[in-house]
Order: structure tokens, then sequence, then C-alpha cells
């Protein structure tokens, strides 16, 4: 075993990594751009060394002053995490020259893959069923249109070389096939240098089901169980989970079979994951061999009690394969979510920022979190905005279901906006409830996820925050003299107090008059009586209008999160006597930039008339393209950016007269 192991990572994969490296005594070199100077992964690791700036491929892609850090610190293997640099074959070959080892396959294996029209092709010759489609080196306009009616609508367009969703598009119609082709060879190109594309049939109401595989360096292959990864927005996974709900003992014996099939044909070794969509039928086909470290693999380990990167690295250092695939174990069923820093209500816009407050459930035997970052450190514009993987453990699904409610009650985000909402309406949805949801499912029904700006909060939440905060300032006065206190406290009486919070950008004003042990709340639809009021250790506990409800109560410096375990209501509180004033965008002539980020794209020129809703720019940001689009018919009088721009969050990009 290697004594010195380099991250070639960031974030809170390499902090997990870094975690069972320092557990098998294994010291452990970090890397880190500019923006990562404070990061997590620098703080947890014995020595970081930095490799330039920002953007990733000025540090965390550049594969030369990342083996020169190897080199310098002694390191005798570098793991590349997943991302960046994970499944790159000139990668593997350069530390291998360099007398090191990769801590993943070989790069004749990762070549094999690297190209999804080969992996196809080589997949259905070792017999694995695939996706009927076409993975030809002609990438004209005309060959693809040819084959994609040939194939038949709706298909699939897929970049030949990538993944995590980018470069994806389902077409329906012909008409639709040559404007989708270029705006994925577009995307392609801008993630992954290549734009060849694939085309395959679209499978409707699709299972995604992957199966986490294992080899040795002696020829061993096994499977380590499934993990059901159905639950999609554009190809995202939002939800995973082991075992998968949807499988039955044949199927899943089927496809571990046919996983070892597509590892043994390109003499595997190392973690990898193979990839399946599964029709409503049962019938399985094979999408990919990614090949190395999923994301979601801590549902794995939960479910069988193995560390994945301990297996990586004793594998790598030349060990055989721990366990024979009769001995692999199963045990109870783990869920995994991932916290973004993003905003559901605008179409999961990416966002990035100062953690103000990050609070999370503890961890346990049923709570698992993994994180690169702790309340104070920044979401940056330059990396995947995930702030953290919560993954949860029970004896069954409903268990780990409940398990997991419970723990998304439990955090809160203050800075950037988050996605926990989303994720808690997403966990009690009947699809995911009764396992029935398929890949497509959320791009159909967002609306029943994300909820409108301008929804009232639930009035007895409001209510709670309300005396929630009186209590707690009643508390405060029992540790100080009242004489002191300037919010109408009286000797024998109580004046009204009044709260002013902030949700969702819109003010919401609250009243509350304390007679005894009633506490009457003003609310703008109506009154609320509430009575036996209780604060414990975060817990309100009262009758509102009668129904007694227990009610959670987070607060912080800035605002405060109430739930009743069915709902969340996050208030910011807004001190008395000073309302802030929202930005009016309204008739605002002037497109702006919702996030930092760079142009790749100007799709009109000065003096152009746009539609509403036509695309005028195209920026990147996050990882992810986003059209700015026109508000209303009109003439564009001026363009203030041009393709290669960075800009920052409001900057005016054009402007229409």
């Amino acid at each position: 075993m290697f004594d010195t192991l380099l991250i070639a990572n960031r974030g809170e994969i390499a902090c997990r990594i870094i975690r069972t490296a320092r557990r098998m005594g294994i010291r452990t070199v970090a890397v880190y751009s500019e923006a990562d100077a404070d990061a997590q992964h620098v703080r947890l690791a014995d020595e970081a060394y930095p490799i330039g700036g920002p953007r990733p491929q000025d540090s965390y892609l550049r594969g030369d002053a990342i083996l020169e850090v190897a080199c310098a610190s002694g390191a005798r293997a570098i793991h590349p995490g997943y991302g960046f640099l994970s499944e790159n074959a000139e990668f593997a070959d350069a530390v291998e020259a360099a007398g090191l080892t990769f801590v993943g396959p070989s790069s004749a294996s990762m070549r094999k893959m690297g190209s999804k029209a080969g992996a196809k092709d080589l997949m259905a010759a070792a017999g694995v069923p695939v996706v009927p489609g076409y993975t030809g080196e002609d990438q004209s306009q005309s060959t693809l249109a040819r084959e994609a009616a040939r194939i038949g609508f709706p298909l699939m367009i897929k970049a030949a070389h990538g993944g995590g969703g980018k470069g994806m598009r389902i077409v329906r119609a012909l008409e639709e096939f040559i404007p989708s082709l270029e705006s994925c060879q577009r995307e392609a190109r801008g993630a992954f240098g290549r734009d060849r594309v694939l085309l395959e049939r679209y499978i409707e109401s699709p299972r995604h089901i992957e199966i986490q595989i294992f080899g040795d360096r002696h020829g061993e292959v096994i499977h380590l169980n499934e993990r059901e990864c159905s639950a999609q927005r554009r190809y995202q996974k939002v939800f995973e989970e082991s075992p998968s709900p949807f499988l039955t003992p044949e199927l899943r014996t089927a496809m571990g079979e046919a996983a070892v099939l597509a590892g043994r044909a390109i003499d595997y070794a190392n973690a990898g994951t193979v990839e399946f969509i599964v029709d409503p039928d049962g019938g399985f086909y094979f999408m990919e061999i990614n090949t190395r470290l999923q994301v979601e693999h801590p549902v794995t380990e939960l479910t069988t009690g193995l560390d994945l990167v301990e297996w990586q690295l004793r594998i790598a250092a030349g060990a055989p394969l721990p366990l024979a695939q009769q001995d692999v174990p199963r045990q109870g069923h783990a869920i995994e979510v991932r916290l973004y820093a993003e905003d559901p209500d605008a179409g999961f816009l990416p966002g990035s920022g100062v953690l103000r407050t990050l609070r999370l459930p503890a961890p346990s035997a049923h709570v698992r979190i993994d994180s690169g970052v702790v309340e104070g450190d920044t979401v940056t514009i330059f990396y995947d905005p995930m702030i953290a993987k919560l993954i949860v453990w029970d004896e069954d699904r409903p268990r780990a279901l409940a398990r997991l409610r419970e723990a998304l009650a439990q955090c809160r985000i203050v800075g950037p906006k988050s996605n926990i909402e989303f994720l808690e309406r997403l966990v009690r949805h009947p699809s995911i409830v009764e396992a029935t949801i398929d890949t497509g499912y959320l791009d159909r029904h967002l609306d029943a996820f994300v909820s409108p700006s301008e929804a009232a909060p639930p009035a007895h939440l409001l209510a709670a925050a309300a005396v929630a905060r009186l209590l707690q300032g009643d508390a405060a006065r029992a540790e100080a003299s009242p004489w002191a206190a300037t919010d109408g406290w009286r000797a024998g009486t109580r004046a009204a107090r009044t709260f002013l919070f902030e949700h969702r950008g819109q003010p919401q004003t609250v009243s509350v008059v304390q007679d005894a042990d009633t506490h009457r709340v003003r609310l703008p639809d109506g009154d609320i009586v509430v009575t036996g009021a209780r604060l414990d250790a975060g817990v309100l506990s009262a009758r509102f209008d009668g129904r007694a409800l227990r009610v959670s109560v987070m607060t912080g410096i800035d605002g405060l999160v109430v739930h009743d375990g069915q709902q969340r209501l996050d208030l910011r509180e807004v001190p008395a006597g000073r309302r802030d004033a929202g930005a009016d965008a309204g008739g605002d002539d002037r497109l702006r930039a919702p996030m930092p980020g760079r142009v790749v794209a100007v799709q009109v020129e000065a003096g152009a008339s746009v539609t509403a809703g036509q695309a005028v720019l195209v920026m990147e940001a996050m990882k992810m393209e986003l059209a700015i689009k026109a508000p209303r018919d009109g003439v564009v009088s001026e363009l203030r950016a041009a393709a290669g721009d960075f800009v920052e969050a409001d900057a005016v990009l054009a402007v229409l007269e």
C-alpha cells in the first residue's frame, strides 16, 4: 500500500477520500485553485498546494500542474475523485508514465468507454442489450437527419464524449431535429471539447437503474448490487436509492450478470458503474459505463457496509477483490439527495455566495452527511453548486423515507437560495412514496414540486413564528431587567408586539397580543388564537384555534425556520421600523445577467427585431447554459456583451428600444 495519496479534486469528494485515507494511515496531499484557498479539503489534507486560477481549465483540469505537485510532495498515487480528470485516459497514462499509481481503471478501459458510440458497439458485440440507434463516425447534418428519420421519433441526441446530462436532447419531430442537434453539439463542445453525437431510440417512461461493479487486476469482476436513479430533472439525478423498489429478483439477477459481463468485456479494474435504462415492461438496455466512483456511491456503502474508497485504494495497490459475488451483503434501504445552491422556483437557477447559515442534521447510524463546505464558506460560480449530500439508512424503504423527511426538516441554509423545499415536496410526493416515478416525470410535472413566488405562507406557521419569537423574548427578559426593555412590555399587561418578516421577498406583518396563556395573532387574512404555547429545546407546542400542533423552530441572526413536519416556512426577520425596498424590475427594457458567468453566444445583432421569449444571448454558469430571452417584442438598441465576456450578476447585457 502506498503511504502518500494526492487527491486531484475538490469539495465533498476530496474530503470524503481524505477521511478514508486517514483511517487507513495514508498521508494526503490536496491541490487547490485560487478560489479554493480556504476550502475544507485544503484544511483537511495533511498538506495542500496551489495549482492555478479559479476556472477548472486553469487548475483542476491541468494534469501537468497536478503531476508536478505529486512528484514534489512525494505522493505515490493519485485519486481523481469524480468529474474533472477522473475519466481522462491521457491523464491516467501520464500518471503511470510518471511512475505513480492511478486510482481507477486503466486508460485502455477508459478509452473503450470514453465514446458512447464505441461503447455501445462493444457492448452489443459482448451480448449486453443496447438501445437501437446510430453511432457512426459520419457526423454530417444530412447523415444524422437521415438516420434520425430511420430510427423514428421520439429519439435522443447524446454527446458521444461526456455525461452528467450535458449535450443531451429529446427530439419528437423531424423539423425539430437540426436546431436540437446544433444546440447539443454546442453544449458538448463547451463541456467536453468534442461535439460528436450519437442517436438512439427514446424509451418513454423509463427507469434508470445502475449497477456498481468492481474489478481487480487479477481478472475478477463482481457487482455490489444496484441503485435506482429514476428521479431526474433534465437528466440530472435528484434522488437515488438502493435497493431499487422496481426490480424483481429475476430482473435484479439478470441486470447484475449483464453488468459483470460488461465489465469483463473491457478488462475492468477498480470502481465503475454500469448504467441501464429499463422500460416499463422490464426490458433493460445498456447506456454507458462510468469509469470512476459515482456521486451516489454512499447508498451502496450504507446497504453493504463496505467502504468503496478503501476498496479502490487496495485494488489500485494490487490487492484482489475482498469478496466473492455470493458474499456481497445487502442490508436495509438507503436514500441520497443532494442539497444545492439553486433556486427551484426560478428554473433551478444555480446560486453562489456566502453560506451565512448552514444547519444540517447530526450524523448518526441513520444519517450521513458528505459535504465540502461549512458555515461561512462561499459557494463560487466556478464549480458545481452542491452544498452537501444527505444520505439516510433504515431497515426498509418506508422507514428510510421517514428518516429522510426528518433529516430534511432539520436543514437550513441562509445565503444562496437552496433546493431544500423542493426536496421536501419530492420525498412526500406519491410518485416517490409509491415508487412509480420515471426519468421524465419531474420535467412533465415540475409545477407539483415548486411553489409560485406569490403563494401566501401557511397561516398557522406564520403565527407559530411570531409566538416563538415572543416566547424567546420572554425568556431573554427573564434573565434581564424589564425596565430596560423597549418592546412595549408593561407591568401587569401586554401591549401588542408587531413582527415584520419577509417571505420570498414579500413583507409579512404579524401582531401578537398576549393575555395570560393566550396569544391572539393578527395576520393579514384574519386572526389565529394560540393557547397553551410552550417553547422547549427548539420545539413549540401549542393549540392553534383549538388544533394542537408541534412545530420545530430553528432561529438564527437573520431569521427563523418553522416546520410542522409537513411544511417548512423560512422567514427573514426585518428589524422594527425598517423595510427593505425590493428591486422593481417590472417594465425594465434591459436584459440582465441572472448570475455571474461567461457569455458563450450572442444570437442577434444590434438593431435586430426580437419577439418575446426569443433568445438574445446565451450564458454559461455553474456548468450549465442559460438563455437570456427578450421580455417583450422590440428592437435591440444596444448590446453590451460579446461572446467570451465574463459578466457579474445583474450586469446589463442588452437593451431594448
